[in-house]
C-alpha cells in the first residue's frame, strides 16, 4: 500500500512540475509579446507566435498525465481535486498563451510604424499579469489560500489600468483621427492583458477549491 501511495505521489509531483513548466513558458510569452510591442520588435513577436504550439502540447501532456492517474489510481477527495484542478489550470494557462500570441499579432499589424505614444501602462499591466501568473502557480504548489485570494486585488489593479488606457486612447482618437487604427489595436492589447488577469484569477479560484473543496468567485 505504501509503495502504491509513493508511486501516486511521484506521479502527482510530475504533474505539478509539468504545470509549473507551462506557467513559466506563459510568463515568458506575456513579457516577450509586450516587449515586442513596446520596442516594435518584429523578430521577438514572431518568436512568440512560433512557440505557441509548444504550449498546446504541454496542455495535452498534462491532460494525458491526469487522465492516466484517474484511470489507474482511481483517486478520491483531495487527490482527485488535485488532478481536476490541473486540467482547469492547464486550460487557463493555454488561453493566456493564446492571448500573448494575439498581442504578438498586433505587433505584426502595426508593422514597424511609430507608436502613437511611448507605452507605460500596458507594460505595467503585463508586469502585474506576469506576477499574478507566478503567484497563482506558487499558491498551487504551496496550497496557499491567502496567496490565491491575493489574485482578486491584483485583478482589480489590472482592471483599473485597463480603464485608464482606454480613456487615454479614446482622447488620442478624438484629437487626432490619424491615430485611430493604432489606438484601436492598443485597446485590444489592453483587453487581452485584462483577460489574462482573469485567467490568472481563475487559477487562484482553483487553488481555493483544491484546498477548501469549494470554489469562490474572485472575478467580481
Amino acid at each position: 500500500m505504501a509503495l502504491h501511495r509513493q508511486q501516486f505521489d511521484a506521479s502527482l509531483q510530475e504533474l505539478r512540475k509539468a504545470l509549473i513548466g507551462m506557467g513559466e513558458r506563459v510568463e515568458s510569452a506575456i513579457i516577450d509579446s509586450v516587449a515586442a510591442l513596446k520596442n516594435n520588435d518584429m523578430e521577438k513577436a514572431e518568436e512568440v507566435i512560433r512557440k505557441d504550439p509548444e504550449l498546446n502540447e504541454m496542455e495535452e501532456k498534462i491532460i494525458e498525465m491526469g487522465t492516466n492517474l484517474i484511470a489507474l489510481q482511481q483517486p478520491v477527495a483531495k487527490d482527485l481535486r488535485r488532478i481536476l484542478v490541473s486540467f482547469r489550470m492547464a486550460s487557463d494557462l493555454e488561453r493566456m498563451g493564446d492571448l500573448a500570441v494575439d498581442i504578438a499579432k498586433v505587433v505584426r499589424r502595426i508593422n514597424g510604424e511609430p507608436l502613437v505614444k511611448p507605452l507605460v501602462d500596458i507594460p505595467r499591466m503585463a508586469e502585474i499579469v506576469q506576477m499574478m501568473t507566478n503567484d497563482s502557480l506558487r499558491a498551487y504548489t504551496e496550497e496557499n489560500v491567502d496567496l490565491a485570494y491575493k489574485m482578486a486585488k491584483m485583478d482589480d489593479d489590472v482592471d483599473h489600468l485597463h480603464s485608464q488606457i482606454l480613456r487615454e486612447l479614446f482622447v488620442f482618437m478624438v484629437e487626432n483621427p490619424k491615430t485611430v487604427n493604432q489606438s484601436i489595436l492598443l485597446c485590444f492589447v489592453s483587453r487581452y492583458l485584462e483577460r489574462m488577469a482573469d485567467h490568472a484569477t481563475n487559477i487562484g479560484e482553483s487553488v481555493v477549491y483544491l484546498v477548501m473543496g469549494k470554489r469562490p468567485d474572485l472575478n467580481q
